[in-house]
């Protein structure tokens, strides 16, 4: 008899060797990544990410037709080139750094007690999916699910659209399992001390240069303006930051990425600021991006090389990324922790 697509059990058909049942899990989430470095390949990726209301947020007769008529026509190609630059012989640094930070926070809480929570990966966009994710989970025997977007500041763009593909996951499930999200952690101690125990070391070992940028992903002030968090959110950790490493707004700056489009977006523009520091006589500049968990094509190509290029340009001597925190220990700690905290009042928060 066919089955519906509506609804899914606990069990589900399958023909996957069984798994020994846990009672809770944890779902990280990331952003996505197309599956090739070619156009056919970015372009579904594309689609799915730009037709987000809650990425774009234009009325649909007004969005549908630029979308699909210009921007899908045009972007696949060029995004693809930026792909090529970062992809390696591993494939997206994006999704192979993610399934790392997965699997050594899997280690980290089963050291902690063993066998008691089951971590799996999602992305928002493509593959695996969020839906997909929470069926497999499911199928696990998973009864309590804490779900962890990867982007330590809230936004609408971002942990809303996270919190929505679980939403639409849910409403197929005829048995859903207990909830919680954790919506940002931009200022958890444990988090601020990974990024300034990360800068410290990367410094320690390459010099210091002249200045340290933030740069983090922008959003449009409009956004802000409806009551997104997120730009007050950004502010926040860097300050803490500047707290941790002891230095004073003239030598951590703060600066916003990625914009897009013709509206005005969170300011200062990471590109205008390259330039312009590179007039005023900076020579040697650093900069980190806390608004990413994993490296990705944000970090490696728009930073490290894109805006490399921009600052020489512009009279600078060098540009230095220092690398997310990946799967780096620190943040491996911190997020194990953070877990924990958030588990509390469900049996599996005693050590």
């Amino acid at each position: 008899m066919p089955r519906s697509n509506h609804y899914t059990g606990v069990a589900d058909d399958s023909d996957a060797p069984a798994v020994q049942p846990v009672q809770a899990g944890m779902l990280l989430v990331n952003l996505g990544t197309p599956t090739a470095p070619t156009a056919a390949a970015v372009r579904p990726y594309l689609a799915e990410f730009l037709a987000d209301p809650r990425v774009i947020d234009y009325p649909r007769w007004r969005w549908w037709p630029i979308l699909h008529g210009v921007i899908l026509r045009l972007r696949p190609k060029r995004s693809a080139h930026a792909y090529t630059r970062i992809w390696d012989e591993r494939g997206s640094p994006l999704r192979y750094g993610s399934e790392a930070l997965a699997a050594g926070l899997q280690a980290e809480l089963d050291k902690q007690q063993p066998g008691t929570l089951r971590v799996a990966l999602a992305m928002r966009y493509g593959e695996p999916s969020v839906a997909h994710a929470i069926e497999q989970l499911q199928r696990e025997g998973v009864r309590r699910l804490l779900v962890l977007p990867l982007y330590p500041q809230y936004s609408a763009t971002s942990t809303g659209s996270v919190i929505d593909a679980v939403a639409d996951a849910f409403k197929r499930l005829r048995w859903p399992p207990e909830l919680r999200f954790i919506n940002d952690y931009h200022d958890d101690p444990g988090h601020i001390g990974a990024l300034a125990t990360s800068i410290e070391r990367w410094r320690a070992a390459h010099g210091s240069g002249e200045k340290l940028l933030l740069s983090f992903h922008g959003i449009p002030e409009r956004y802000v303006a409806l009551g997104d968090p997120y730009a007050e959110q950004c502010r926040r950790t860097a300050q803490l930051l500047r707290e941790r490493l002891r230095l004073g707004e003239d030598q951590l700056l703060v600066s916003f990425q990625s914009r897009v489009g013709r509206e005005r977006w969170l300011q200062p523009y990471t590109d205008a600021t390259v330039r312009r520091l590179a007039a005023e006589g900076v020579r040697r500049l650093d900069v980190a991006c806390p608004g990413f968990a994993v490296d990705c094509l944000e970090t490696l190509e728009e930073i490290a090389m894109q805006n490399r290029d921009f600052f020489t340009a512009a009279g600078g001597e060098t540009l230095r990324y220092i690398p997310a925190l990946n799967d780096a220990a620190e943040q491996v700690a911190s997020l194990a922790a953070l877990v924990r905290r958030h588990l509390g009042g469900w049996p599996e928060a005693a050590a």
